[in-house]
């Protein structure tokens, strides 16, 4: 029995100076293994207990777990030296990894643009509904009830009761819908609005999508003419493009407006020398006229008081003209690919 307490003891005090003496974690854990593991010292004595009488197995277990309590302190007390040490070189003013942190789309940073330099010449930056009545998409602008537009192979209608007024619901096919409700929002003019909207057409190629986003310049007060509209036109074309593109206006027809035209720019791709995205050197930006006066009528505004001129153009399709930039396909903006997004 004596020469069993001694020997406790003795094993106690070995493992101690060993783990005292150890220089690494992994030394630690062969300590730990050699007498607490399953075949370790401390765990063959406890084996050999069952040989001792019932008095003597109390002793000498409570003895035993003594040892083991202590021996595993010591290793903790050990191992969070060598992990302390290990943390000595740290100096808390190195500056950290910074995480890598996305950005605005390329379309939002288009639209912030085209936001910035209408409101330097004084427009307001106004949204109204995506999805909007037949009434406000085209009645109001003059379209007759046989115009292409307003069929299922141009236009999204939605399953929804038709309005007797209003007529079917649809996902707007232009921000010209915003067109009457500014006009019946402010009732008096002058008005001077930019709409930037998300616009939905069945239509998907090289540089059409069925979803995507429209800006509408609005302006009506007294004695506006084509003078004025060409002049907020090259406004945005300087500003927005560049000096070496050109803008030309072509004449055309559109329901709401009358004279109409269809702006033109120089294809920044080619530089205006013909490519697979332009034919022929120009690529149209969208349309451009003088209010139709039965627009300002369904609008509120008397025609024979106020004129005014409107413009519409896509934002994906402006951006992919920007000098510079050579997207050749309209899809590449809505793409999921992050080589192509993260240069923007």
């Amino acid at each position: 029995m004596k020469a069993m307490r001694e020997e406790i003891i003795n094993i106690q005090n070995q493992a101690i100076n060993q783990i005292l003496e150890a220089t690494s974690l992994a030394q630690l854990d062969e300590i730990r293994v050699t007498y607490l593991g399953r075949s370790g010292k401390l765990t063959a004595l406890t084996k050999s207990m069952k040989d001792l009488a019932p008095e003597q197995k109390k002793e000498i277990g409570i003895l035993i777990n003594q040892s083991i309590t202590t021996i595993n302190q010591q290793l903790a007390e050990q191992k969070n030296i060598f992990t302390d040490s290990a943390h000595e070189w740290f100096d808390p003013t190195v500056p950290g990894i910074k995480p890598s942190l996305g950005h605005t789309h390329l379309v939002t940073q288009a639209i912030n643009e085209i936001s910035g330099i209408f409101e330097k010449i004084g427009f307001t930056r106004v949204r109204y509904p995506e999805v909007e009545w037949d009434w406000y998409a085209f009645e109001s602008l003059n379209m007759p009830k046989e115009h292409p537009a307003r069929d299922a192979w141009e236009t999204f209608f939605v399953d929804h009761p038709i309005d007797p007024k209003m007529g079917k619901m649809v996902l707007t096919p232009h921000t010209s819908s915003g067109q009457v409700r500014e006009m019946q929002r402010v009732k008096t003019p002058p008005i001077r609005m930019i709409n930037i909207a998300k616009c939905y057409r069945r239509q998907a190629d090289i540089s059409h999508v069925p979803m995507f986003h429209q800006f509408e310049g609005l302006v009506i007060d007294r004695g506006i003419a084509i003078t004025h509209l060409k002049g907020t036109l090259d406004f945005f074309a300087k500003t927005f493009f560049g000096e070496g593109r050109k803008i030309r206006l072509r004449p055309y027809h559109f329901q709401f407006t009358e004279p109409s035209f269809e702006v033109d720019i120089s294809c920044g791709l080619c530089e205006g020398r013909g490519c697979s995205l332009c034919k022929a050197g120009w690529l149209e930006l969208g349309g451009a006229g003088m209010v139709h006066p039965n627009v300002l009528t369904a609008g509120g505004i008397d025609p024979q008081k106020y004129t005014g001129f409107a413009f519409g153009w896509g934002v994906e399709r402006t951006y992919m003209m920007k000098s510079g930039l050579k997207i050749d396909d309209i899809r590449l903006l809505y793409s999921a690919n992050l080589k192509f997004l993260s240069q923007f």
